[in-house]
């Protein structure tokens, strides 16, 4: 059934673009000078 493949391949896509932005927000996050935490 199409409907499947299509419904696995969205939420593939969809978990992989919110792991690549979640691991560039929280290099941001880290990386950002302005934290008074050091």
């Amino acid at each position: 059934m199409f409907l499947d493949h299509a419904v696995i391949a969205g939420v593939m896509t969809v978990g992989l673009m919110m792991v690549i932005y979640s691991s560039v927000g929280l290099v941001i996050w880290k990386d950002s000078p302005r934290r008074g935490r050091r």
